[in-house]
């Protein structure tokens, strides 16, 4: 996941997800700045601004600029800076067998949810729940010191998640999932990741009870807390904001047995403050 000693480290910049913004063409520069300070080249895709509507590029164009950072021997990781509802359309146009023969890691968030599980599921390679713009919004001082840190094999806060439990004492396995609507997408599909004695991660942006609620049901349908080990509640931003009678975990409670772990973290999710967590490795909590 690049760390050690930093030196001619090049990253592939994609956006999966939905277009930049015009006015966001200045986080570019930014990004491309504060990642140089780290030593790190970056080599940003053709399909990042919007062209049409939220569209940056076609499905398979966008896919195409994913793989390319695959095949080429210089790019290292893979940084995805995109957010929004499509990234789950690149999924079919992937090479995963490439992907399974590459040490490149992929790293994203919110809508990324989709392709980091995908990933896990066809090729067994672990990926990063993060958005490395966190280096240059709000907590971009705090940001870029985690992350320069854990590139240069300093320390490894960027990775250190303070949490504590609503349900049970502990839990153990596999993380699985991110941003709760995000991950329900691949329900039903091959991207669907085994979530048999998985801890699952669910965290969001948006939702209130209504539509927060309707998630917990879609995965309790298809038996998703039979099958895991344990939960873990990242930041819910919105449903939080809107101080409503029933908490997240109020909402969870109805799905679940009373033996089911259920831990909860304010440094995973959408704020500008959020760690990393590696989806597709083994925690202990």
């Amino acid at each position: 996941m690049i760390k050690g000693k930093v030196k001619n480290i090049k990253v592939g910049i994609s956006a999966c997800s939905n277009g930049h913004l015009p006015e966001w063409q200045e986080q570019l520069t930014e990004l491309e700045k504060v990642l140089s300070d780290m030593n790190i080249g970056t080599d940003f895709s053709p399909h990042i601004m919007r062209t049409v509507d939220v569209y940056s590029g076609t499905d398979k164009e966008r896919a195409e600029d994913l793989m390319k950072f695959y095949t080429d021997d210089e790019i290292d990781a893979i940084y995805d800076i995109s957010g929004g509802d499509l990234a789950n359309g690149v999924l079919k146009y992937l090479d995963y067998e490439t992907i399974a023969k590459t040490d490149k890691t992929f790293w994203g968030y919110s809508d990324l949810t989709t392709v980091i599980n995908a990933i896990y599921t066809m090729t067994g390679k672990p990926g990063v729940l993060y958005q490395v713009k966190n280096m240059i919004w709000s907590w971009g001082d705090i940001q870029r010191q985690r992350f320069s840190d854990y590139i240069s094999g300093k320390n490894n806060d960027l990775f250190d998640i303070k949490y504590s439990f609503l349900q049970g004492k502990a839990m153990q396995g596999v993380v699985a999932g991110g941003n709760i609507r995000c991950f329900t997408k691949l329900a039903g599909t091959r991207y669907w990741p085994d979530l048999n004695g998985k801890i699952l991660l669910l965290e969001s942006l948006g939702g209130e009870v209504g539509q927060i609620g309707t998630l917990f049901n879609q995965l309790d349908d298809i038996g998703v807390f039979d099958q895991i080990a344990g939960v873990l509640l990242g930041t819910f931003t919105n449903y939080e904001k809107a101080e409503l009678p029933l908490s997240v975990y109020d909402l969870l409670k109805m799905h679940i047995s009373n033996t089911l772990p259920v831990a909860c973290t304010r440094d995973i999710g959408h704020g500008h403050d959020a760690k990393a967590i590696v989806i597709g490795k083994e925690y202990v909590f």
